[in-house]
C-alpha cells in the first residue's frame, strides 16, 4: 500500500524517472551500502537529464530544421575557399551573447546551408531557441498575414527565437512589399536576437534583393552588419561533383 501510495504521489509530481527507477536504484543502494543521499542524487540526476533531453528535442522540433546537419558532417576539402578556425570558433557560440549575427555567403552547393543549420542546431543543444525558415516563407507567410490583418502576431514568431535562421536569401526576386516586409524582421531582431542568413549574393548585390531599393537596403545592411561575422565560402556546386569534375 505505502508503495502504491509512492507510485501515485510521483505520477502527480510528474516524476517520471522516479516512478521507474526508484525501486532497482533503492536496491543497488543497499547492496552497495550507499547512503540516502547518494541513492537521492541518483534518481534527482536521472529526473533532470531526462527533463533536459525532452526539453532540447522540443526545441528541435520548434526549429523545424528541414533535415538535421553537424559540424561533423561537413566535407571541409570540397570549398576551395573556407575559413575553417572562423566557422569553428562560431561553434563555441560566444556571438549569441551579444545578439550578433552570421553570414554564410556564396554560391550554390557549397555548404552554406549545412553549416548554418548545424550551428543553429548546436545552439538548440545548448539551450536556445531556434527558428529555420527561408526567406522566400517569410515574405509568403507576412503578405498572407498582413492581407488578414494579424501581422504583428506573424511577426513575433520570427522575432522571438534566439537565433532565426533565414535560408536562400537572394535566391528569388522580392518585391517592394516583400522587401518592406522582410526588413521588419531584420529592423526588429535588432539586438534582441541572432539572425544566421544564408545569401549567394555580395553585399554589394543586395540592392537587386530588395527591388532596386538603395534606402531599404541600406537600413537592413545597417541593421544587419553591426553586430556581424560574414564567412565566406568559395568553389563549385558540391551538389554537382560529379557533373562538372574533370576527368
Amino acid at each position: 500500500m505505502k508503495d502504491d501510495q509512492l507510485l501515485s504521489d510521483l505520477l502527480y509530481l510528474k516524476l517520471a524517472y522516479f516512478r521507474e527507477h526508484h525501486q532497482a536504484l533503492a536496491k543497488e543502494a543497499v547492496e552497495k551500502s550507499q547512503t540516502h543521499l547518494d541513492f537521492l542524487s541518483r534518481l534527482v540526476e536521472g529526473e533532470a537529464l531526462r527533463r533536459k533531453d525532452r526539453a532540447t528535442q522540443r526545441r528541435i522540433q520548434a526549429a523545424r530544421f528541414p533535415v538535421v546537419k553537424t559540424l561533423e558532417q561537413f566535407n571541409w576539402s570540397w570549398p576551395k575557399k573556407i575559413n575553417r578556425p572562423q566557422v569553428q570558433n562560431l561553434f563555441r557560440l560566444s556571438f549569441l551573447k551579444d545578439k550578433a549575427n552570421v553570414i554564410f555567403m556564396g554560391g550554390a552547393g557549397l555548404g552554406k546551408s549545412h553549416l548554418a543549420t548545424a550551428l543553429a542546431y548546436e545552439a538548440c543543444l545548448a539551450g536556445h531557441t531556434v527558428l529555420f525558415t527561408t526567406a522566400i516563407d517569410i515574405v509568403n507567410t507576412l503578405a498572407a498575414a498582413q492581407s488578414a490583418h494579424r501581422l504583428k502576431a506573424e511577426l513575433k514568431k520570427y522575432t522571438s527565437p534566439s537565433i532565426a535562421l533565414i535560408d536562400e536569401l537572394g535566391y528569388l526576386p522580392i518585391d517592394k512589399t516583400g522587401a518592406d516586409l522582410l526588413f521588419q524582421v531584420f529592423s526588429q531582431r535588432y539586438e534582441i536576437g541572432s539572425t544566421i542568413v544564408t545569401t549567394n549574393q555580395a553585399y554589394k548585390h543586395w540592392a537587386k534583393m530588395f527591388n532596386n531599393d538603395a534606402t531599404l537596403t541600406s537600413a537592413v545592411l545597417d541593421r544587419l552588419l553591426h553586430h556581424a561575422e560574414t564567412v565566406t565560402v568559395e568553389g563549385r556546386s558540391y551538389r554537382m561533383k560529379d557533373q562538372i569534375e574533370e576527368p
